[in-house]
Formats: C-alpha cells, sequence, structure tokens
C-alpha cells in the first residue's frame, strides 16, 4: 500500500519572498494562523513526515519557485534540515524553532502507551504543556483557536506514525554548516526541547543566529514580541 504524501498550498500575501512553514508533531498548518511575517506562505494543508521532500519538491518546480525561505518548528526542523540538506540551492534562509538533537526512544514509547490509553487526555495535558506559566498570550490564542479541535481532530495511527518518524530523526549540525543564512530560535522555558541542548546545536554552528525567548515555551512564535524579534533579533 502506497504511503500517503504530503500536500502543499501557496498562500499568496502580496510579497516577493516565500516561506515554507513546517509544523510539529500533533499539529498541522493551522499552528502558524498567527504569524505574520512578510512572505508568501507555502503550506502543507495534507501533512506527512514520511517521504515528506518529495511532494515538496515537485510542487515547487510546478509552481515555478526556485528559491524559498525555510522554516521547520519542532518534528518540522528535522524535516527542514533534511530538505535544505538535499536542496542547498533552494535555500534563502533556514529557520529552526524549538529544535532538539534528538528523542529519546523510551519517552516515546511512553507517549505511544498514554495515546493507546486516552488519546485525548494526552494530548490536551501535551499541550498545555508547551507553554510556560508567563505565555499568557500565546496559551490563550491556543486554546480559543486550536486546543479542541487538536485535541479530537489528530487520529492515532497518524500521531504514532509521526513518533516513530521521532524515533530515528536527528538534527546533525554537519549538515547545516554550508548555510550563511541560519537563524534558531528557542523558548527558555521550553518544556519539550530543552533550551540548553538547542543552544550546544547552535555552538557547533558559528554562522548561526540564535535567538532566545525569555520566558515563553515550545511555542514561541506565538509570543507577542515574536514579530519583533524575527526582524530586530
Amino acid at each position: 500500500m502506497k504511503s500517503p504524501q504530503s500536500k502543499f498550498k501557496l498562500l499568496d500575501r502580496g510579497f516577493k519572498d516565500t516561506l515554507a512553514l513546517i509544523p510539529g508533531w500533533a499539529s498541522d498548518y493551522r499552528v502558524f494562523d498567527s504569524l505574520d511575517l512578510k512572505y508568501n506562505y507555502l503550506l502543507p494543508v495534507e501533512f506527512y513526515p514520511a517521504g515528506f521532500s518529495r511532494p515538496l519538491i515537485k510542487f515547487l518546480k510546478d509552481e515555478l519557485l526556485n528559491k524559498i525561505s525555510l522554516w521547520g518548528w519542532s518534528l518540522g526542523g528535522f524535516l527542514a534540515q533534511g530538505f535544505a540538506a538535499a536542496y542547498p540551492e533552494l535555500i534563502e534562509e533556514l529557520i529552526l524553532v524549538s529544535i532538539r538533537s534528538q528523542y529519546d526512544a523510551e519517552s516515546l514509547e511512553k507517549i505511544k502507551s498514554q495515546l493507546l490509553k486516552n488519546r485525548k487526555a494526552f494530548l490536551y495535558s501535551f499541550y498545555l504543556e508547551c507553554f510556560s506559566k508567563n505565555d499568557s498570550s500565546g496559551s490563550s490564542w491556543f486554546k480559543k483557536h486550536l486546543l479542541k479541535d487538536y485535541c479530537c481532530g489528530f487520529e492515532l495511527e497518524g500521531l504514532i506514525s509521526g513518533l516513530d518518524y521521532l524515533s530515528q530523526a536527528r538534527i546533525e549540525p554537519r549538515f547545516l554548516l554550508k548555510f550563511k543564512k541560519l537563524r534558531i530560535f528557542h523558548g527558555e522555558e521550553d518544556k519539550i526541547a530543552p533550551f540548553n541542548e538547542a543552544r550546544r546545536i547552535k555552538d557547533n554552528l558559528p554562522l548561526a543566529d540564535f535567538i532566545n525567548m525569555p520566558g515563553i515555551g515550545h511555542l514561541p512564535f506565538l509570543a507577542e514580541d515574536f514579530k519583533a524579534r524575527f526582524y530586530h533579533g
């Protein structure tokens, strides 16, 4: 049986440059709905980590997009690294958000067990864990717009498949050394992807800019000052 493939749409917002946005585990393109940056957006309207690069490269060719900026959040960071390493000539800038070197197998197996026991209850607690106590604006937006639908809308099969992908995914700084335009954004209070682990990745990437977000958890792009930090550091 053929594995399902990601599908994309181009959201023309009237800008010159295009930013491809790759979401994380147990999320989809809607997590970026409040993001207001000066780009057209390339969005995976159907998102499957396995074989992600193939349909993306086809979409870029079909749309005659010769260069894009690439954003990978959480699980999407692994996918962004893989695509950028394979097609560096297509990348204007690489932006990695809330990344870590890898996820350990024991923790992923524990998550699988909790999903099998009570999927909605686990997802509810997971999403709330993505926010710090000080991250009120991001948490409020997520609760209002996504929490209920996210807890109910993701099928167990897709969630397990995402965990299987994470079990073998790695951030390898050696694949990113060639990129002169590389930024890493990370919340200092991230409980999902530890801040110090992201700093160690940056330490192996001398050309990368590291933008830390004080008081913020796993979704720094929902913070009130994210747009200002994006353009002014």
